[in-house]
């Protein structure tokens, strides 16, 4: 099996918070999740730490009121976790998409089907995300960038 990458070139935004990058890659994060939780696809979101952990939690039980995203941070609910986990860890169980927060690839990314990574507009974090993207594809991956989809057109290539 050969992942899939997609790069999602991320834009400046304009926003209250004091770290632009991170709340952007945040969001599209949790668009994305919703996304593939509509499609029946289990993910695991991999963050930094524990506090990025927290903060995407944070951020999909108030993201959308209208869809509830089905989310638990590692070792919380249910056994085999919620159709969305969230950890700084390696998962314990298998999911086909990762949707990586991180500034390096994790050494587990070949255990998912399609992973899905963010290229800030900073420019120190856009060189570490060129770097993801090096990795990747010597790692054999199928890898492809696209700037951020439309609300309400999340990534088309992910459904294929």
């Amino acid at each position: 099996m050969q992942s899939q990458v997609m790069f999602y070139l991320l834009k400046d935004e304009v926003t209250d918070e004091t770290d632009n990058d991170t709340s952007s890659a945040l969001y599209h994060a949790c668009l994305q999740a919703s996304y593939f939780y509509r499609q029946k696809q289990r993910v695991y979101i991999y963050t930094q730490d524990q506090k990025h952990a927290e903060q995407v939690d944070e951020m999909l039980w108030a993201f959308d009121s209208d869809s509830f995203v089905p989310h638990n941070l590692v070792g919380e609910g249910p056994k085999q976790g919620a159709a969305v986990e969230i950890g700084f860890q390696a998962p314990q169980g298998r999911r086909p998409v990762l949707i990586n927060l991180t500034s390096t690839v994790p050494n587990f990314a070949n255990q998912f089907q399609f992973i899905v990574d963010f290229v800030p507009s900073d420019e120190a974090l856009k060189q570490q995300a060129r770097e993801r993207f090096k990795t990747c594809r010597q790692w054999g991956f199928q890898v492809d960038n696209q700037a951020v989809p439309v609300p309400g057109s999340v990534s088309k290539e992910a459904s294929n």
